[in-house]
């Protein structure tokens, strides 16, 4: 089903001229405005917000102050946003930042992020998401695949049992071949854009590769699908990444605390 992909690209940036490129220069289809965006955004922090009971204090300055340091580093435009940055009470290593300008983290995550530096690898990703449009993306890939594999459907006359069955199989092709390609490559994206912001914010960039062991560390390696079948690069393939755009991200780092961001984050 690889062929699908640049054909439906191609097709729609041609019909609909709604392709741009993300922060690495790499090909986007975006069907979706940011209004839209924005009020999904401001939906999910509301109904998460309700779902779990806020961190205490001393957890919400931490990682607010890090925040903070993170989003004065983002393009004017982004820095506009009215961001808003939470903690959850939740022993599940997660975090998030939404449309809109919403920033959410679990205190599970501060298990394993265990440094400020850290923290600011995570923080910096999870921007790196809003920053790239990648929810955008992956609506408008997921609504583009499933208007492709309709016509196709109509095209062939699929409409026997064996037709349906066929088509099935071509609905967990385009799944696999299109969908989560694209979640991963969002990932390896979020994780270039986050190692430059963090390195911007006065962060030690090198520390993005601790937490990563860190991760492997606390989740074994067990149990994950493989990765071709999963959302997200493998542990050791987002490392080598992380480490391939190291230089430069040092250099950025450096700079950054010359110009006198050293950002000062006392963890609780």
């Amino acid at each position: 089903m690889r062929w699908l992909r640049p054909f439906t690209m191609t097709a729609l940036c041609v019909s609909i001229a709604a392709c741009t490129t993300s922060p690495t220069g790499r090909s986007q289809l975006l069907l979706m405005s940011d209004s839209e965006l924005n009020e999904m955004g401001s939906q999910a922090f509301a109904q998460y917000q309700q779902e779990l009971p806020a961190a205490n204090q001393t957890s919400q300055r931490y990682v607010q102050c890090i925040a903070d340091a993170v989003i004065a580093a983002l393009p004017a435009e982004q820095q506009q946003l009215d961001w808003q940055t939470r903690v959850f009470k939740s022993e599940q290593p997660n975090a998030f930042a939404l449309p809109g300008g919403y920033i959410g983290v679990n205190t599970g995550m501060l298990d394993v992020a265990t440094s400020q530096d850290q923290l600011a690898s995570v923080i910096g990703h999870e921007v790196g998401h809003v920053l790239a449009s990648h929810a955008n993306e992956r609506a408008s890939t997921q609504n583009a695949t499933s208007l492709g594999l309709s016509a196709i459907s109509s095209a062939s006359g699929m409409q026997s049992a064996g037709g349906q069955q066929l088509m099935g199989v071509l609905g967990m092709g385009a799944q696999y071949g299109i969908v989560l390609p694209f979640s991963r490559a969002h990932e390896s994206e979020a994780d270039v854009i986050g190692l430059d912001l963090m390195a911007q914010a006065g962060f030690d960039p090198r520390q993005s590769v601790t937490l990563w062991e860190n991760m492997q560390a606390a989740t074994g390696g067990g149990g994950a699908p493989p990765e071709w079948m999963s959302t997200h690069p493998g542990q050791g393939n987002r490392i080598e990444g992380l480490q391939a755009n190291m230089d430069q991200a040092l250099a950025t780092y450096e700079q950054a605390r010359s110009n006198g961001r050293k950002p000062n984050c006392p963890r609780p």
